[in-house]
């Protein structure tokens, strides 16, 4: 019940209106969303920067079934790129992108994405940076890592998410976890059924550890997406256990997450790489969040109570 009625408020003008203006909501927003321009990101890139962090960009808009607003992101994402080079942060900052965000859900979406994700590799490289392909639902696993692989022939640094709460990611860990295969591991936020996913939160955290574990004695480059104290000191443990120096993984959170934990970190030499979301369609993105997952309004709210 509490699903629909969020995903029913998505949908609703005077509600975006009323969170826009509300002081409460307003400091949701500017807390965990950078703001709706290519300018917005990239200050905060670089104001992430002088505190010893890295950044994975993504430009706010999923599910996209008009073929110019596909466009329109995929140019989003080259002129951004362009920015970055611009502020010379290139070398700190990186692009995440949701598939379905440029095109996938089109007729001929496969093609059409894979055109438009090929079109922002290029100005990633051209940049000197790299890109890494967003999960969404389980439905949608097979033909992201499909078009996963068919980028890397050409862009062999784009980088893949994995979601320790679906049953299958010990097995793709494996299949990823070869020479310069950049893996961001993540618990996922999706309402899955269990018939694909692990629903206790005991399990989906066993199930990360079995795939961290993998991923971090492997050949490549793990990327660990948590807040979890227990997991962030488990990370540091298993690179130790693998000999791994900093820089040959990373940690990533959230913007506006415990910004405390990313600057100790950083402090200590490890890399960490925060996940900054902007644009104009935050309003959709923060409710489709709390939708697919209730649980998260109180991770947010919680959030929002401490600093920590």
């Amino acid at each position: 019940m509490l699903r629909q009625a969020l995903l029913s408020v998505s949908r609703s003008d005077k509600v975006k209106n009323l969170v826009e203006t509300a002081p409460v909501t307003r400091t949701l927003v500017h807390r965990f969303v950078a703001g709706e321009r290519a300018f917005d990101a990239v200050r905060a890139a670089e104001h992430l920067g002088t505190q010893g962090l890295y950044a994975s960009i993504d430009h706010l808009g999923e599910d996209t079934r008009d073929p110019g607003q596909a466009r329109a992101t995929r140019d989003a994402y080259v002129e951004l790129l362009r920015r970055l080079d611009d502020a010379g942060l290139a070398g700190r900052a990186e692009v995440s992108v949701k598939l379905s965000a440029i095109g996938r859900h089109l007729p001929d979406g496969a093609d059409v994405a894979l055109d438009h994700a090929r079109a922002i590799c290029e100005a990633a490289k051209t940049a000197g940076t790299t890109v890494t392909l967003d999960m969404e639902d389980h439905t949608t696993t097979d033909a992201t890592l499909a078009v996963l692989h068919l980028l890397r022939a050409d862009y062999p640094w784009v980088g893949a998410v994995l979601q320790a709460y679906l049953r299958r990611t010990e097995a793709d860990c494996r299949d990823l976890a070869a020479p310069g295969s950049r893996v961001r591991l993540c618990k996922g936020a999706y309402d899955e059924p269990a018939s694909v996913a692990f629903t206790d939160r005991a399990d989906v955290d066993r199930n990360y550890v079995r795939c961290l574990k993998i991923l971090m004695a492997g050949p490549g480059y793990p990327m660990a997406a948590t807040h979890d104290p227990r997991l962030i000191e488990l990370t540091g443990m298993l690179a130790a256990r693998n000999r791994r120096e900093p820089g040959t993984y990373e940690y990533q959170m959230l913007y506006g997450v415990r910004p405390a934990e990313q600057t100790r970190l950083a402090a200590q030499g490890e890399r960490v790489r925060v996940y900054v979301p902007y644009g104009d369609q935050w309003y959709g993105y923060l409710m489709r969040r709390l939708a697919e997952r209730p649980a998260n309004m109180t991770f947010f709210l919680r959030s929002l109570a401490t600093k920590k």
